[in-house]
């Protein structure tokens, strides 16, 4: 007896023993969204009153890693408004995110996102070991452990402080390594700042003076050949035809006759259209020696951006420039500060056919990336622009190519005079799919040379906005290193990242109008009026806003499916034609018709914006069209006039119905929500992730 029980108490004391720690779990507050979250897979616990309409969900069973964590969960039914503990993985981002309504909360729909999450019972998995502290992209802090001491340290701006003073490295943004080495001034002249590398405090003084000693003997030298002479576009011996002929290499490119026109768009503290460096008030000396950009230069987190580099290696560019096309770009790469958790950089070399040299995962680090860069070979051949973008709309932005989730993509496009091809259509899909596109143009066409231009105004057709921002025009290739740093600031202000997709441009909208007895052909004619000054103020195309129409009494009629006209003339003289039909109201049978024959034709990456206008209570049932609406992810809008039933022009309506139903006494009054319609659907498109 006595052996047994000491065998019990040796056996219950090893239990004691292998019995693992309590898992601490992290509270996160409503409004975190799961894009904010370092951690690929974690659990949380949410506090009470996460229900909210301002707390934004995307998605159904699926979120776009754009959506409040909480709420999702909520939405998904693993917690109700009490909170509780969730479990959160992040998975690949996809097409298609569907709204729905589920245990009170109203998800909205979304084209397209670059991450997503699932949220299931905050129960761990077997073998996974999750973090008792959750790691934040920014605004967050972060704990840092150093010996003994714990602090916590904000990211941001914060943390660039903490990685100048202490070689102590941040956990959450990976910006620096643990053992500081001594900075490596690079010696070639085209370079205009040091390398990102860490430097002791002790030495870091004596070094940069030292390496600005260097860098002034070497710009002398380029200071006194830029007062001279330098070839011009007009000033060429041969004209670019479409063909892509090599332009003759003068025997002193750098050279420019004094006094003559030198005018670059750049950017210094802040930005201004059209601002010249030569209007700025910069010395010479500042002019082609900048100061690194501190922030950027050690590999940023604040510019979290996927970018893509879209490199002239047609024959028109000659050896000699593209050589200095390769050292352009490396000095980006050395500004940017290539990084896991900041900038990520690929190329793309175009000729007459696109290829990629190396894609975002390829380097994670700007020396790698220098390296790299410096052995590629010219490619050759025409300046297909157009093909390139398409190519990279197409292939680059994958999640196999490196591609991560809330990262805006930003494609630079370098062309050497003008493209052989047309750009106008592949900007406008690559725009569409939520790509921001910059153009560097190197020297432009003179006047005598316009005629050989295939698409004139190309780079005012390929970006987004004509207000000068995405766009840079260098008269020599031998200046393109003064774009370095405005370049770098414009790519990593993520705040302006947003204009390839715009409220205007970005939707199928249908409008549903009711053509019953009660109307009456005057009033009919006012609603078309209507819904004409509603369709003028968006952007009509293929590839931007499209227009249908549905007419409907006890029956319905398509008068004009989306794709149907492509140019604002074309669907206001549709809607000019659109005869009074004269019957009942089966407003509900409408909405469904519409969901069949408008809505379920809708292009994946567009916005489904359903506009109904009605003067009268309905002889069918509206709420359950409607809400098979709404969970194919239609936004839908009710108009009701005179006799319309409130609490059906509620139902008709996305949640919140407020914001989505609108009544008018009568008919002559419709004017007057024009300019709120508008308002509020760019409003609620302004709500909604866009990279």
């Amino acid at each position: 007896l006595g052996v047994f029980l000491i065998c019990t108490y040796a056996a219950k004391e090893a239990t004691k023993k292998t019995k693992k720690a309590k898992l601490y779990v992290p509270q996160i507050d409503c409004d975190v969204k799961a894009g904010k979250i370092i951690n690929p897979e974690f659990i949380a616990k949410c506090p009470p009153g996460c229900q909210d309409v301002k707390y934004r969900v995307y998605g159904t069973d699926i979120y776009a890693s754009f959506s409040s964590v909480c709420n999702a969960a909520i939405h998904s039914g693993i917690i109700d408004n009490t909170g509780g503990k969730i479990l959160v993985q992040k998975v690949a981002g996809h097409s298609g995110y569907r709204g729905s309504f589920s245990n009170g909360v109203r998800s909205l729909s979304l084209p397209r996102w670059r991450e997503s999450f699932l949220v299931s019972e905050g129960k761990p998995r077997k073998g996974v070991t999750y973090p008792s502290t959750l790691e934040y992209s920014s605004s967050k802090s972060t704990t840092v452990k150093s010996g003994n001491d714990r602090v916590d340290v904000p990211t941001g701006d914060a943390v660039r402080k903490e990685y100048q003073t202490s070689p102590v490295p941040t956990p959450a943004t990976q910006m620096a390594t643990t053992t500081p080495t001594p900075t490596t001034m690079m010696t070639d002249p085209s370079t205009t700042t040091p390398k990102p590398t860490i430097t002791p405090a002790a030495t870091r003084t004596t070094t940069v003076a030292a390496a600005a000693k260097t860098r002034a003997g070497l710009h002398r030298v380029r200071d006194i050949a830029f007062r001279g002479t330098s070839t011009s576009a007009s000033n060429r011996n041969i004209l670019r035809p479409n063909t892509g002929i090599q332009r003759q290499e003068p025997v002193a490119a750098f050279w420019r006759a004094t006094g003559s026109p030198a005018h670059l768009a750049v950017e210094t503290d802040s930005w201004k259209p059209g601002l010249s460096l030569f209007d700025t008030g910069f010395s010479s000396k500042e002019e082609l020696n900048p100061k690194p950009l501190e922030s950027i230069s050690q590999g940023n987190p604040n510019c979290k951006v996927d970018l893509s580099f879209l490199m002239d290696g047609s024959w028109s560019i000659g050896k000699r420039r593209f050589q200095l096309q390769k050292q352009f770009l490396g000095n980006m790469a050395q500004a940017l500060g290539i990084s896991s958790t900041g900038p990520l950089m690929g190329i793309v070399q175009y000729g007459n056919d696109p290829s990629t040299e190396f894609n975002l995962k390829t380097y994670t680090n700007s020396k790698d990336l220098r390296n790299a860069i410096e052995k590629i070979p010219q490619k050759g051949g025409l300046s297909n622009v157009g093909k390139a973008l398409s190519f990279v709309n197409k292939n680059f932005f994958s999640d196999a190519n490196g591609n991560r989730g809330g990262a805006p993509n930003v494609v630079v496009v370098m062309v050497d005079g003008w493209p052989t091809d047309r750009v106008e259509e592949a900007s406008r899909l690559a725009r569409e799919s939520g790509i921001n596109i910059f153009f560097v143009t190197i020297e432009a066409a003179a006047e005598s040379e316009k005629q050989n231009v295939m698409e004139p105004n190309f780079v005012d057709k390929a970006v987004c906005r004509t207000n000068g921002f995405y766009a840079i025009n260098v008269p020599s290739w031998f200046s393109l290193h003064k774009v370095v740093q405005p370049l770098v600031k414009r790519v990593c202000d993520t705040d302006r990242l947003v204009c390839s997709k715009t409220c205007l441009n970005s939707a199928d909208i249908g409008f549903v109008i009711d053509g019953s007895s009660s109307v009456g052909t005057s009033n009919f004619r006012t609603v078309l009026q209507f819904v004409a000054n509603i369709s003028k103020e968006f952007e009509i195309s293929d590839t931007d806003t499209r227009i249908g129409a549905v007419q409907y009494t006890y029956e319905q009629r398509l008068e004009f499916s989306f794709d149907k006209y492509s140019t604002k003339q074309d669907v206001l003289s549709a809607i000019k034609r659109i005869s009074y039909w004269s019957g009942g109201t089966s407003t509900g049978a409408a909405i469904s018709y519409a969901s069949e024959q408008l809505f379920s034709k809708s292009k994946p990456n567009k916005r489904k914006i359903m506009i109904l206008i009605t003067d009268g209570r309905s002889y069918d049932d509206v709420r359950v069209p409607a809400m098979a609406a709404h969970q194919n992810g239609v936004i839908a809008y009710s108009i009701g006039v005179a006799w319309a039933a409130q609490d059906e022009l509620e139902a008709i309506a996305t949640d919140p119905d407020k914001e989505h139903s609108f009544f008018v006494d009568e008919f002559d009054n419709l004017y007057h929500f024009v300019n709120q319609l508008i308002q509020n659907i760019c409003t609620e498109f302004n709500s909604q992730p866009r990279n």
